[in-house]
């Protein structure tokens, strides 16, 4: 979240960020608050000098009556801090509430508008764009053919939007997580199996909501757990509450895990398959930086994803993300979007990873410091997140951009030693 003097001191620039980022927040009222918090801050401190001052010239009275007399009058005075300290936490609270609703700054290039219809296009692979000689087929008529998915089963055992894998499914989904893995390795990530369960409290950390009307998340009857649905949050609660020192940062994970997401509302031919689904595996890059590095770490994990994809022969676009299709805790956001054969009438792009720079966001909800070396005091780190490949919607860009006129489906080079052949059919 952002600092509360920093929103009081800029109260217009973080209602117009707001505005940009379509975030309806009373920042106004959040001023209003904080000035009243601030004053009875100094009705407690103000009362507990004189509570204190009575206390210790309660020693010295020899007089009976005027010790009694102190004595009350210090007991009264505690009251009234007491009554002034509980007013002043419900303000705070109050003031909390609205604060961590308000959403990150906003890099200066990144295109203004209210969705995805004004992100701008920064890149593109190095392949091309396909020119089928053929019609070609979608993911999931693919995937029937071959005996790849299995939909029906999915829903009949846990509904809509599961799946089952299966045969070259299982060993494609295998390859894309030891590639990824491997190669992050190789550029210095350390690689965790995070935990697929996380506290409410980390959640909201990282800024997603866990629960209400709006949330994405499955969360735990009777327990403050939730599936997560992304090793972000779990990547970046590793460090809640830590101060680390500077010659660690930066510090670099890539995280493999299930992700867990309900997918409210998503519907349509382009949902269609494995695009939203409800439980995928996915292979996440983070970061911890100081300030000074963040920018320069958040253009090399858009170099990964780049590298990533065009060594799976798979054309796509990067944009610049929009400001109202941000995210809260985005402060600049890349979108590495694959040409996908099967959508619409002639193709369409669809998003397959995002990177985005989270500034000192989401290290000031989990209290993530470091400490540079003969400073006193501490300073909030800067955290960054990346796709590395999400399973389902990287195998629908394989599947479809690679497919044969004769119907079957090459398999990428870089894949080929993992699944143990060069063709699937």
């Amino acid at each position: 979240m952002l600092d509360r003097k920093y929103i009081v001191d800029h109260a217009e620039e973080v209602k117009e960020n707001c505005a940009r980022r379509g975030a309806a927040v009373d920042v106004d009222r959040l001023v209003e608050i904080e000035e009243l918090r601030r004053a009875k801050l100094q009705d407690v401190q103000e009362l507990n000098r004189r509570a204190n001052e009575v206390a210790k010239s309660i020693g010295s009275c020899k007089d009976p009556t005027a010790r009694a007399e102190r004595v009350e009058e210090g007991r009264r005075l505690r009251d009234a801090k007491d009554t002034a300290q509980s007013e002043h936490d419900r303000l705070d609270d109050e003031a909390l509430a609205i604060q961590t609703l308000i959403p990150n700054r906003t890099h200066p290039d990144a295109p203004i508008g209210t969705d995805d219809g004004a992100n701008r296009e920064v890149g593109r692979g190095a392949a091309p764009v396909p020119d089928f000689a053929f019609k070609p087929l979608d993911h999931v008529q693919l995937a029937e053919r071959h005996a790849l998915i299995d939909f029906e089963a999915g829903a009949r055992i846990a509904g809509h939007g599961f799946y089952f894998l299966k045969n070259e499914a299982v060993l494609l989904e295998l390859a894309l997580q030891q590639f990824a893995v491997g190669l992050l390795i190789q550029k210095g990530f350390t690689p965790v199996i995070t935990p697929d369960l996380a506290y409410t409290e980390i959640l909201n950390g990282v800024g997603f909501i866990p629960r209400g009307p709006e949330t994405q998340i499955y969360s735990i009857e009777n327990s403050n757990l939730n599936l997560v649905a992304t090793s972000e949050i779990t990547l970046g609660g590793m460090y809640s509450g830590a101060t680390l020192d500077e010659d660690q940062l930066p510090i670099r994970f890539c995280g493999l895990s299930h992700c867990f997401r309900t997918e409210a509302g998503a519907a349509g031919r382009a949902s269609r398959g494995l695009y939203r689904v409800h439980q995928f595996t996915k292979v996440e890059m983070f970061a911890f930086t100081t300030p000074d590095q963040s920018d320069a770490v958040h253009e090399e994990l858009c170099a990964i994803e780049r590298e990533l994809f065009d060594r799976l022969g798979i054309p796509f676009r990067v944009v610049d993300t929009a400001t109202g299709d941000l995210g809260g805790p985005a402060y600049r956001k890349y979108d590495l979007e694959a040409w996908m054969p099967g959508r619409g009438e002639r193709g369409e792009w669809g998003e397959v990873t995002s990177t985005s720079n989270c500034t000192d966001y989401q290290a000031r909800r989990l209290n993530i410091r470091f400490r540079k070396k003969a400073e006193k005091g501490t300073h909030f780190v800067h955290t960054l997140n990346g796709t590395a490949v999400a399973v389902s919607r990287a195998m629908i860009a394989i599947l479809e951009n690679h497919q044969q006129v004769d119907g079957t489906i090459l398999v990428p080079d870089v894949l080929r030693p993992f699944v143990g052949k060069d063709r699937i059919g």
